[in-house]
Protein backbone atom coordinates (compact mmCIF):
# COMPACT_ATOMS: atom_id res chain seq x y z
CA UNK A 1 0.00 0.00 0.00
CA UNK A 2 1.42 3.38 -0.93
CA UNK A 3 1.87 6.19 1.55
CA UNK A 4 -0.79 8.89 1.29
CA UNK A 5 0.52 11.41 3.80
CA UNK A 6 3.63 13.04 5.16
CA UNK A 7 3.93 13.32 8.91
CA UNK A 8 6.46 15.28 11.01
CA UNK A 9 8.53 16.13 7.93
CA UNK A 10 10.44 19.37 7.28
CA UNK A 11 10.58 20.80 3.78
CA UNK A 12 13.25 23.48 3.41
CA UNK A 13 14.16 25.80 0.53
CA UNK A 14 12.09 23.90 -2.01
CA UNK A 15 10.74 25.69 -5.06
CA UNK A 16 7.50 23.81 -5.65
CA UNK A 17 7.12 25.53 -9.02
CA UNK A 18 9.96 23.26 -10.20
CA UNK A 19 9.52 20.31 -7.84
CA UNK A 20 5.83 19.37 -7.73
CA UNK A 21 4.17 19.16 -4.33
CA UNK A 22 2.73 15.67 -3.85
CA UNK A 23 -1.10 15.62 -3.64
CA UNK A 24 -1.01 13.98 -0.21
CA UNK A 25 -2.01 14.96 3.29
CA UNK A 26 0.57 16.83 5.36
CA UNK A 27 0.36 16.48 9.15
CA UNK A 28 2.64 18.21 11.64
CA UNK A 29 4.94 19.29 8.81
CA UNK A 30 7.15 22.38 8.58
CA UNK A 31 7.72 24.33 5.39
CA UNK A 32 10.72 26.66 5.66
CA UNK A 33 11.68 29.20 2.96
CA UNK A 34 9.68 27.35 0.32
CA UNK A 35 8.18 28.84 -2.83
CA UNK A 36 4.60 27.81 -3.62
CA UNK A 37 3.89 30.87 -5.77
CA UNK A 38 1.15 30.21 -8.31
CA UNK A 39 1.00 26.44 -7.83
CA UNK A 40 -2.19 24.40 -7.54
CA UNK A 41 -2.67 22.87 -4.09
CA UNK A 42 -6.27 21.76 -4.68
CA UNK A 43 -7.62 19.00 -2.42
CA UNK A 44 -4.38 18.83 -0.38
CA UNK A 45 -4.94 18.63 3.37
CA UNK A 46 -2.61 20.49 5.72
CA UNK A 47 -3.09 19.82 9.42
CA UNK A 48 -1.02 21.14 12.34
CA UNK A 49 1.58 22.55 9.91
CA UNK A 50 3.83 25.61 10.02
CA UNK A 51 4.80 27.72 7.03
CA UNK A 52 7.75 30.01 7.75
CA UNK A 53 9.31 32.52 5.32
CA UNK A 54 7.34 30.99 2.43
CA UNK A 55 5.84 32.59 -0.67
CA UNK A 56 2.30 31.29 -1.17
CA UNK A 57 1.15 34.13 -3.44
CA UNK A 58 -1.44 33.25 -6.07
CA UNK A 59 -1.78 29.63 -4.93
CA UNK A 60 -4.89 27.84 -6.20
CA UNK A 61 -6.79 26.56 -3.18
CA UNK A 62 -9.84 24.72 -4.53
CA UNK A 63 -11.01 22.31 -1.80
CA UNK A 64 -7.71 22.70 0.08
CA UNK A 65 -7.95 21.95 3.80
CA UNK A 66 -6.10 24.11 6.33
CA UNK A 67 -6.58 23.10 9.97
CA UNK A 68 -4.52 24.52 12.82
CA UNK A 69 -1.96 26.17 10.59
CA UNK A 70 0.62 28.80 11.51
CA UNK A 71 1.94 31.18 8.85
CA UNK A 72 5.01 33.19 9.95
CA UNK A 73 6.78 35.78 7.78
CA UNK A 74 4.94 34.56 4.68
CA UNK A 75 3.65 36.22 1.51
CA UNK A 76 0.06 35.22 0.78
CA UNK A 77 -0.84 37.77 -1.89
CA UNK A 78 -3.99 37.19 -3.99
CA UNK A 79 -4.93 33.97 -2.17
CA UNK A 80 -8.60 32.94 -2.37
CA UNK A 81 -9.10 31.27 0.99
CA UNK A 82 -12.80 31.25 0.14
CA UNK A 83 -12.10 28.50 -2.44
CA UNK A 84 -10.79 26.21 0.31
CA UNK A 85 -12.74 23.31 1.76
CA UNK A 86 -15.21 24.03 4.55
CA UNK A 87 -12.60 22.51 6.87
CA UNK A 88 -10.57 25.68 7.28
CA UNK A 89 -10.00 26.73 10.88
CA UNK A 90 -7.39 27.38 13.52
CA UNK A 91 -5.29 29.73 11.40
CA UNK A 92 -2.66 32.07 12.81
CA UNK A 93 -0.81 34.67 10.76
CA UNK A 94 2.25 36.46 12.10
CA UNK A 95 4.15 39.15 10.20
CA UNK A 96 2.53 38.09 6.92
CA UNK A 97 1.47 39.95 3.79
CA UNK A 98 -2.09 38.95 2.83
CA UNK A 99 -2.86 41.87 0.52
CA UNK A 100 -5.54 41.41 -2.14
CA UNK A 101 -6.61 38.03 -0.74
CA UNK A 102 -10.18 36.90 -0.08
CA UNK A 103 -11.95 35.32 2.87
CA UNK A 104 -15.38 36.05 1.44
CA UNK A 105 -18.26 34.10 2.96
CA UNK A 106 -16.23 31.70 5.11
CA UNK A 107 -16.26 30.91 8.81
CA UNK A 108 -12.89 31.64 10.33
CA UNK A 109 -13.65 32.34 13.97
CA UNK A 110 -10.94 33.14 16.52
CA UNK A 111 -8.21 33.72 13.95
CA UNK A 112 -5.05 35.44 15.15
CA UNK A 113 -3.44 38.07 12.95
CA UNK A 114 -0.22 39.61 14.36
CA UNK A 115 1.65 42.47 12.66
CA UNK A 116 0.21 41.64 9.24
CA UNK A 117 -0.45 43.67 6.12
CA UNK A 118 -4.07 42.87 5.29
CA UNK A 119 -4.71 45.53 2.67
CA UNK A 120 -7.55 45.31 0.15
CA UNK A 121 -8.67 41.96 1.53
CA UNK A 122 -12.31 40.90 1.04
CA UNK A 123 -14.10 39.77 4.21
CA UNK A 124 -17.63 40.20 2.78
CA UNK A 125 -20.15 37.86 4.40
CA UNK A 126 -17.55 36.05 6.48
CA UNK A 127 -17.69 35.11 10.15
CA UNK A 128 -14.41 36.09 11.78
CA UNK A 129 -15.91 36.66 15.21
CA UNK A 130 -13.52 36.46 18.14
CA UNK A 131 -10.51 37.15 15.94
CA UNK A 132 -7.57 39.31 17.01
CA UNK A 133 -6.01 41.86 14.66
CA UNK A 134 -2.89 42.86 16.59
CA UNK A 135 -0.94 45.72 14.99
CA UNK A 136 -2.40 44.99 11.54
CA UNK A 137 -2.82 47.33 8.56
CA UNK A 138 -6.34 46.81 7.19
CA UNK A 139 -6.21 49.60 4.59
CA UNK A 140 -9.00 49.32 2.00
CA UNK A 141 -10.13 45.91 3.24
CA UNK A 142 -13.81 45.20 2.67
CA UNK A 143 -16.10 44.44 5.60
CA UNK A 144 -19.70 44.05 4.46
CA UNK A 145 -22.24 41.88 6.32
CA UNK A 146 -19.24 40.50 8.19
CA UNK A 147 -19.56 39.03 11.68
CA UNK A 148 -16.94 40.91 13.72
CA UNK A 149 -18.47 40.26 17.12
CA UNK A 150 -15.89 40.14 19.92
CA UNK A 151 -13.03 40.89 17.52
CA UNK A 152 -10.09 42.84 18.88
CA UNK A 153 -9.15 45.77 16.63
CA UNK A 154 -7.60 47.76 19.49
CA UNK A 155 -4.18 47.98 17.81
CA UNK A 156 -5.34 47.61 14.18
CA UNK A 157 -5.27 50.61 11.86
CA UNK A 158 -6.41 51.97 8.48
CA UNK A 159 -9.67 50.04 8.63
CA UNK A 160 -13.08 51.22 7.46
CA UNK A 161 -15.97 49.32 9.05
CA UNK A 162 -19.56 50.44 8.65
CA UNK A 163 -21.25 49.72 12.02
CA UNK A 164 -24.72 49.30 10.50
CA UNK A 165 -23.62 46.86 7.78
CA UNK A 166 -21.59 44.53 10.00
CA UNK A 167 -22.05 42.77 13.32
CA UNK A 168 -19.67 44.50 15.74
CA UNK A 169 -21.17 43.77 19.16
CA UNK A 170 -18.46 43.53 21.84
CA UNK A 171 -15.69 44.27 19.31
CA UNK A 172 -12.76 46.30 20.69
CA UNK A 173 -11.44 49.43 18.98
CA UNK A 174 -8.89 51.99 20.12
CA UNK A 175 -10.14 55.51 20.55
CA UNK A 176 -7.55 56.82 18.09
CA UNK A 177 -8.88 54.60 15.27
CA UNK A 178 -12.63 54.99 15.84
CA UNK A 179 -12.53 57.22 12.78
CA UNK A 180 -12.57 53.94 10.84
CA UNK A 181 -16.08 53.37 12.18
CA UNK A 182 -17.28 56.82 11.15
CA UNK A 183 -15.75 57.49 7.73
CA UNK A 184 -18.64 55.77 5.91
CA UNK A 185 -20.93 58.52 7.22
CA UNK A 186 -18.99 61.27 5.43
CA UNK A 187 -18.29 63.08 8.70
CA UNK A 188 -15.34 65.48 8.85
CA UNK A 189 -13.53 64.96 12.11
CA UNK A 190 -10.96 67.61 12.97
Amino acid sequence: MSKTFFEWKTFEKIDFRNTPLEKWNYEHCRFLKCNFSGIDIWTIQFSECTFSNCDLSLIKTTQTVFTNIEFVDCKLLWVNFDHCSNFIYGLEFENCMLNLSSFQGIKLKNTIWKSCSIQEVNFTGSDISGSIFSNCDLGKSIFMTTNLESCDFSSAYNFSIHPEKNKIKKAKFSLSWTIGLLDSYGINIV
